[in-house]
């Protein structure tokens, strides 16, 4: 389907290198749109543009740490200068890592004593800093940076990326959770706090997809599914995982005007129903 009111269009897509962000970039480029991505790795965010510029769009690399104004100033800069204002920002980047997680779902006794044992209490506040940072400030920092080049003007918007985690505590991923709550509650507050100088708000909550960072969690060694998959599986109605071009079609709508111009403030699960599900 083509979005015409997105032609010509400028997006920023932070952690565009991602598995589930190159197909926003790519889904937008068939839109003809520029898309500038950021990440930490140049030669992946290349293979992202690359297919961009395949597609109909028009690319651009950018490296920066999304945690670091000055970086993401920089990297502002040299979309601009190559793309001019921006009309999109989708805040992609985030994740989590295992320094902000324990070893096992529920806390036992003798957990602490036990060195092989990642417990609760041994969750240093820095390691939870570093995954909490990575996903809240890796996404208040390019909001305000990229954000101004937004007020006053038509069709432009922010999309950030929530999670299950923000309904849901997961299991042994504390500060992930935390943070993905803190996801849906800023953009439901840059919502409001923005809603008389035109900038659309909202986000996107993808339920269980594959990626990179989750292969371990899910997979083990040999390729079947981990006990920790089962239950996912379990858990959502549809019965499987997603496949991340099913993503696309709540970043059309949300990018596009056209299609969501009234909408701000919301936070859209694609999760195959588990969001919806209890468990009976």
């Amino acid at each position: 389907m083509e979005h015409k009111s997105l032609n010509g269009k400028t997006v920023v897509i932070t952690g565009g290198s991602g598995i589930l962000c190159r197909e926003f970039a790519y889904a937008l480029a068939r839109q003809r749109m520029n898309v500038a991505v950021i990440g930490r790795t140049l030669s992946k965010l290349q293979e992202v543009t690359d297919k961009v510029n395949e597609l109909g769009g028009k690319g651009l690399a950018v490296t920066a740490d999304v945690t670091d104004p000055e970086a993401v100033k920089a990297a502002k800069e040299k979309i601009n200068s190559e793309f001019g204002p921006v009309d999109i920002l989708i805040n992609g980047a985030g994740g989590n890592h295992p320094r902000g997680t324990t070893s096992k779902e529920y806390f036992e006794a003798g957990d602490i004593e036990d060195p092989d044992v990642v417990s609760f209490f041994d969750l240093k506040p820095e390691n939870f800093s570093y995954v909490f940072d990575l996903n809240i400030v890796g996404t208040v920092v390019p909001t305000q940076i990229f954000l101004p080049d937004m007020i006053g003007r038509e069709g432009v918007s922010v999309i950030n990326v929530a999670s299950m985690s923000s309904y849901k505590a997961i299991t042994r991923v504390s500060a992930y959770s935390a943070a993905k709550a803190a996801i849906v509650n800023f953009t439901e507050w840059l919502a409001v706090h923005f809603a008389n100088s035109g900038v659309r708000v909202n986000a996107i909550a993808p339920g269980w997809f594959e990626t990179a960072q989750n292969q371990a969690l899910l997979h083990n060694p040999d390729g079947s599914l981990s006990n920790r998959a089962k239950k996912v599986i379990a858990h959502t109605p549809y019965g499987r995982f997603g496949r991340p071009e099913e993503l696309t079609g709540t970043i059309l709508y949300l990018a596009d005007a056209e299609m969501s111009g009234f909408v701000t403030g919301a936070t859209i699960p694609v999760d195959g129903g588990f969001n919806a599900y209890c468990g009976v």
